[in-house]
């Protein structure tokens, strides 16, 4: 995904999730989530992304992580285990509300609809799940938000024709529910669903972002614990800065 240039939202789909009926204040910030799923950690790590569309709007071509907006449903969604306490704490820094479930619940969403991966665990739901959900419901799991670890946040610019703020999860493949090798029950939003080694993820059509990204998780891969700090590219109507959460401006 490129948080810097317009697109139809930061992770390269055309879909909001959200009805014809409803709608959306484009030129308003809009929470996002998208998902690094990373395997083989401790020998040759590699990393979950596919491709989008050559005839697509924006970004043809760009290799991208799953991932996409929060939807209005993702606020309701149960959980059979939460964020951890960290990652909750974490994701409300700097923040005006906590979102921490809704985009727990968006990034494990966006997983299953465009890579048919599942990070669930057995369960019943309370109530009746929501219509994106149901699909993931009836294999009989709840979303599990614990594995999740929140590692990167940008927001989109000024000027851009639509902006988002994205929180980026990374998420070890040993947690899935599902067989890592296995993209049959995917979406069509993204093609050529694979698993890249870092030792040669830029050697494909990358947006920008998704590269500062990486840096961070090739720095990391090894190490199974959350980061000391969260880095955040804010870019608000005042200033671009580049932090780390709590609140402090990177050096030169």
């Amino acid at each position: 995904m490129d948080l810097l240039t317009p697109h139809i939202d930061p992770f390269g789909n055309e879909g909001t999730g959200m009805s014809n009926a409803q709608t959306v204040d484009k030129t308003a910030i809009r929470d996002a989530a998208t998902v690094i799923v990373l395997r083989d950690r401790r020998t040759r790590p590699r990393v979950l992304m596919g491709q989008r569309g050559a005839n697509a709007a924006f970004m043809p071509n760009k290799f991208v992580f799953p991932g996409g907006a929060v939807d209005p449903e993702d606020e309701r969604v149960p959980f059979a285990n939460a964020l951890s306490s960290l990652c909750a704490s974490r994701l409300r820094d700097d923040a005006p509300t906590d979102r921490g479930n809704a985009l727990a619940a968006a990034a494990i969403r966006e997983l299953w609809e465009e890579t048919g991966q599942i990070l669930g665990t057995s369960g019943t739901w309370p109530s009746t799940p929501p219509t994106d959900w149901s699909a993931f419901a009836d294999r009989g799991l709840l979303p599990n938000a614990t594995p999740l670890q929140f590692v990167f946040r940008a927001i989109t610019p000024p000027g851009r024709p639509r902006r988002f703020d994205a929180r980026f999860f990374l998420l070890d493949a040993d947690a899935l529910h599902t067989d890592i090798d296995d993209f049959s029950a995917a979406s069509d939003e993204l093609a050529h669903l694979q698993w890249i080694a870092l030792d040669e993820v830029r050697t494909f059509d990358l947006p920008f972002i998704t590269e500062v990204v990486l840096a961070e998780i090739a720095a990391r891969a090894t190490d199974p614990h959350p980061p000391a700090s969260v880095p955040f590219f804010r870019n608000d109507d005042e200033e671009s800065l580049f932090l780390r959460l709590y609140g402090k401006a990177l050096r030169d």
